[in-house]
């Protein structure tokens, strides 16, 4: 199928960007290029963009929507590694860096990436298919605790030992079909008649390990304003809480600076804010944007400015 990208808070993402045509911009996870798109239609012959995923496929979808423009780099890399990818790259202090996290759509709507609970395809999840930890090695090679754990931690499911347990049971499981009835089997009957699908959270859980997801946040993000120029813009899309809340709390430690107790009458720690809030508290999609692409109910869009 082909790999398309609806960007989601289009306008949003680029009015907390503040896009300067001779400006130097990174998008981090780039997927079908929909939001690089945006930032290339807006810089001059000066500007620069990188696009940056890990997934071979996406960058391939991007190259081909972003054709037209000539001052555009493509790096597949996980944006984990955005410090080295910097230094690598020769990039200069960045204008701008964006953050889209979670899954594409391509890859939900794909079948055989083994990422959905709605479609029969063997457990993958991969987002950079030559890596070598799959669902089917979490599904089926970690002991139940950990399992559990992943599931509880990553998914926020109250059940999770339950399905821990019932997996561990069923082993060897295969296909993403077989894995979503063994989660609904393990489930109480009232769980099974929530609005939402019962193997919603477990797989989400699972994607997340496989793929190193909120290390990957954790790890960019802290770099994120070395990277960045002063008057620079960081903006991040997130889609669930687990996210939300890593980028809501280093955001907030970056614009305080000082670590010391509220006890202490001066400062000590001699830490300076590095960041300035752009966006107080999270903005969301709008009730038209939310009807037209329902991807964009959960997300949430936080922006800081470097100082």
């Amino acid at each position: 199928m082909e790999f398309s990208h609806v960007p989601v808070m289009p306008d949003e993402c680029l009015k907390a960007l503040d896009v300067k045509p001779d400006g130097v911009y990174l998008d981090a996870t780039t997927g079908g290029g929909g939001h690089s798109f945006l930032i290339a239609s807006r810089l001059s012959e000066k500007g620069r963009l990188y696009c940056v995923d890990r997934d071979e496929e996406a960058l391939s979808a991007a190259k081909k929507r972003l054709s037209g423009f000539l001052n555009v780099t493509y790096i597949k890399s996980n944006f984990e590694r955005l410090a080295a990818i910097v230094e690598e790259n020769g990039i200069p202090p960045l204008s701008g860096i964006l953050f889209d996290l979670g899954v594409s759509s391509y890859q939900l709507d794909c079948a055989e990436r083994g990422f959905s609970y709605m479609q029969d395809a063997p457990l993958d999840m991969r987002m950079d298919r030559s890596a070598g930890l799959s669902a089917y090695n979490v599904v089926n090679e970690y002991p139940a605790g950990e399992l559990a754990r992943v599931i509880a931690d990553y998914g926020e499911e109250r059940f999770s030992n339950r399905i821990a347990a019932a997996i561990e049971k069923a082993r060897p499981i295969k296909t993403t079909s077989e894995l979503a009835e063994i989660i609904k089997g393990a489930m109480p009957a009232a769980a099974k008649r929530e609005k939402q699908h019962p193997a919603k959270r477990t797989f989400q859980a699972i994607r997340i390990e496989v793929n190193g997801e909120l290390k990957a946040i954790e790890t960019a993000l802290n770099c994120a304003p070395d990277l960045t120029a002063k008057g620079g813009r960081i903006a991040v899309i997130s889609f669930h809480s687990l996210e939300d809340r890593i980028v809501k709390q280093i955001f907030a430690k970056e614009a305080k600076g000082c670590t010391c107790p509220p006890e202490f009458p001066v400062c000590v720690c001699g830490k300076k804010p590095r960041l300035r809030l752009i966006t107080h508290g999270a903005v969301t999609a709008s009730q038209k944007e939310q009807e037209e692409n329902p991807r964009a109910r959960s997300a949430k869009l936080r922006a800081a400015e470097r100082i």
